[in-house]
């Protein structure tokens, strides 16, 4: 046997021009979303690909003499079996063959069809060639034009019926001189296929993948969609589907950490108001609904400031109360299912915590068993980040703002009832209370009212050497004599005085006393007795404090002392000033007091009370 002949079983060599056709039809549907267009190839002239005649019984005939490639209205795609190009151009011409199948050029239907004339095949090319400018697959032919006309099919084609066909755009298509469209009719044993509405089905699935991979939820626009964690799911149904609580959603940050969990004792989830974080353990399992549930509880300790809110009381024991109120508003709201061991008691409806915390701290023994979404014996609202620090923002703004627009929304789009307590305290947030100082002011201004001026023509007016033909009224205080406006002050000088507390409490009241002409107050310090310090002037008040510290504070003798002394007028309000560790006082006359934020007075004041922050 000649070594030149081939042995029988020796394989044939690939064909290099075959090879870049397949590479190419494979690069047009990687690339685009006509990858899944129920489109056939034809590369040959020997078999018949027409779903009359069967595959194999006849010439196809149909593929181009000049060019790459033709479509017809059967979902075909006829390539030159001949001609060799590269992959990447076999890829640009397979991929404006199926663009026209997408875009209805060549529609499927029965029956004889009428071929489109050259202006319409003209149109058509230019369309799909300036889609494909947008989602580039292959290699675009150099002599194409690199702009095409605004307007869609029909209008250019109308257009260039008109003033004739540009020379540029003559020869777009992927036939070279001859039509790369081909209406043929169908006459296969089913219904036409609806190439455009499949196109558009795919183009949807497309960009939704692509959107997907856009947002972390797929790894690549070919793997399988990342499934995300059932909490992150939970977060993002309040950001798109929840409003009341969707601003605060979207500006909370969900820490899954097991050993972060561990180390702190938490045994569901935590929040920390001040980083904005709230703390999940990865290794419960629970369903959808119950981690929205446990979301929207620790969003609602948060936005409602019940860290904060907690004052001097037991931190745990008011976390307990707060747990009650919300657990019982999150199932009067329907808002996700309340997993298995959480509080809630129906006879607590329509309480607030304060009032909650106030009865449950007569059993303490039962309450300090209790368990909230942290564990037993520890509250869920953390007093700093268990992570590495961040950038802050305003607290009290960021969480009032998002609950302010939650809440709005929620009404707007009559998203459901929301229990009354929770409607009490959100408006309360919107609408804050006043400063203290500013309170202070407007305490000034009712029972401390400023000397009021005359306005008298016999004394003309600073200004009337400026104008002398117009005459203008001059401000004097009459020379009688008029009672002067006073106030006392009874100040707690004992050793559990803040020496902070009082000096913005006496700046305060000298900066507004001036304002108002206040010549002196009266002034009596108090600790264990009382010490008459007489009219002084209000900026000298601060300079004769002296916190003496010994021992308690006993402050009625004092606001007795001003009762009974005759120089002080009967109308003259008196100011309190105490850090709230005094006995119970009763006061005869307009008064108010000044403690820290956070204080509390052992009885039930009569008049205002100014929280110094």
């Amino acid at each position: 046997m000649s070594r030149s002949r081939k042995k029988a079983d020796e394989p044939a060599k690939p064909d290099p021009a075959t090879e870049a056709f397949q590479k190419g039809v494979w690069l047009a549907r990687a690339g685009l979303a006509i990858s899944e267009l129920d489109a056939k190839m034809c590369r040959s002239t020997e078999t018949s690909c027409d779903p009359k005649t069967g595959w194999g019984k006849e010439t196809c005939g149909r593929s181009p003499g000049d060019g790459l490639v033709r479509v017809d209205s059967n979902g075909i795609v006829h390539a030159h079996p001949t001609r060799r190009a590269e992959s990447a151009e076999w890829a640009w011409a397979i991929a404006h063959a199926l663009v026209h199948l997408g875009f209805g050029h060549v529609p499927a239907a029965t029956g004889k069809r009428e071929q489109p004339d050259r202006f319409d095949l003209a149109a058509r090319c230019a369309v799909v060639n300036r889609f494909l400018l947008t989602f580039p697959v292959g290699l675009t032919p150099v002599d194409l034009p690199p702009s095409y006309p605004d307007g869609d099919e029909e209008q250019l084609a109308a257009r260039w019926r008109q003033g004739g066909i540009p020379a540029v755009y003559e020869r777009c298509g992927t036939a070279g001189g001859e039509p790369d469209q081909l209406l043929v009719p169908w006459d296969g044993w089913t219904k036409p296929p609806d190439w455009q509405l499949a196109f558009a089905h795919t183009l949807t699935r497309r960009m939704s993948t692509a959107m997907d991979v856009a947002g972390g939820r797929r790894d690549s626009m070919h793997g399988e969609p990342t499934r995300k964690q059932p909490w992150e799911q939970a977060l993002e149904w309040f950001i798109s589907s929840y409003p009341l609580l969707g601003g605060i959603a979207a500006g909370i940050t969900l820490v899954a950490d097991a050993e972060l969990a561990r180390a702190h004792g938490i045994q569901i989830a935590a929040v920390n108001v001040e980083a904005g974080e709230i703390y999940i353990n990865p290794l419960r399992r629970f369903d959808d609904e119950e981690w929205r549930f446990i979301l929207a509880h620790e969003m609602l300790h948060a936005a409602l400031r019940h860290g904060d809110r907690c004052g001097t009381r037991d931190p745990y024991l008011f976390n307990i109360a707060a747990d009650y109120v919300i657990n019982g508003w999150l199932r009067e709201m329907q808002v996700g299912t309340m997993p298995e061991g959480l509080l809630h008691d129906p006879e607590l409806a329509g309480l607030s915590a304060e009032e909650v915390y106030d009865r449950i701290t007569g059993d303490l023994r039962r309450m300090r068993r209790l368990s909230t979404l942290r564990g037993k014996g520890a509250g869920d609202i953390l007093g700093g980040p268990l992570g590495s620090p961040r950038d802050y923002v305003d607290l009290d703004e960021f969480y009032r703002r998002g609950l302010a627009q939650g809440f709005d929304l929620h009404h707007r789009q009559e998203r459901g009832h929301l229990p009354g307590g929770l409607v009490e305290e959100i408006r309360a947030l919107i609408h804050p209370p006043l400063p203290w100082d500013a309170r202070l002011a407007r305490w000034f201004d009712e029972f401390v009212p400023r000397p009021v001026p005359v306005r008298s023509y016999a004394r003309p007016s600073r200004r009337q050497s400026s104008t002398p033909d117009i005459p203008r009224a001059g401000r004097w205080f009459p020379p009688e004599e008029i009672a002067r406006c006073t106030f006392g002050v009874v100040l707690d000088t004992s050793g559990s005085m803040d020496r902070v507390l009082l000096g913005k409490a006496l700046g305060a009241i000298a900066s507004y006393a001036e304002a108002r002409d206040v010549p002196a107050a009266r002034v009596v310090f108090c600790d264990t007795a009382p010490h008459d310090a007489g009219y002084l002037p209000v900026t000298e008040i601060a300079g004769r404090v002296r916190v003496h510290g010994r021992g308690g504070t006993v402050l009625q003798p004092g606001i007795d002392l001003l009762h009974r002394a005759g120089d002080f007028p009967p109308s003259a309000p008196v100011l309190v000033i105490t850090d709230g560790w005094c006995d119970a006082l009763r006061v005869r006359r307009e008064h108010a007091y000044l403690i820290p934020q956070g204080a509390r007075l052992p009885f039930t004041a009569r008049g205002p009370v100014f929280r110094v922050r």
